[in-house]
């Protein structure tokens, strides 16, 4: 892995990392105002408990992005966050928000393909070659 690479990595899932931890626990806090707070997901026709699920999903996720070694866990850290991510970017979508609602979760996503994309080998998940 190159240098380049390396800082690309890092920054990029200490960004997703930061983000996902800050939404996650005010989420868990069930704060009035701020990305993923209360307010938003009434407004976008949630019942109030699934944020605590989107917490503990978003820190637990993060946590497994984090920690050294069990690649496969890593793989569905980042599968189970990206669904999280899709699923706020379509629910701004289908009840009509500004585009300024969409800044937040798509740079999340973003954040997450280039965490993903650019991780370091010993985090990768090395399939058996079955074609034989």
């Amino acid at each position: 892995m190159t240098k380049r690479n390396k800082i690309i990595y890092w920054i990029s899932t200490l960004w997703l990392a930061l983000g996902m931890t800050a939404t996650g626990i005010g989420q868990l806090l069930k704060m009035k105002e701020g990305s993923g707070a209360a307010d938003s997901i009434t407004h976008l026709g949630y019942p109030m408990y699934i944020l605590t699920m989107l917490g503990i999903c978003k820190i637990l996720g993060v946590v497994a992005v984090l920690i050294p070694k069990f690649p496969l866990l890593k793989e569905w850290a980042y599968a189970g966050l990206s669904f999280i991510i899709f699923g706020a970017i379509y629910s701004h979508v289908a009840s009509g928000d500004s585009a300024k609602e969409f800044f937040g979760p798509v740079l999340l996503l973003v954040l997450i393909g280039l965490s993903w994309y650019f991780r370091p080998d010993d985090r990768k998940v090395i399939l058996a070659n079955f074609s034989k």
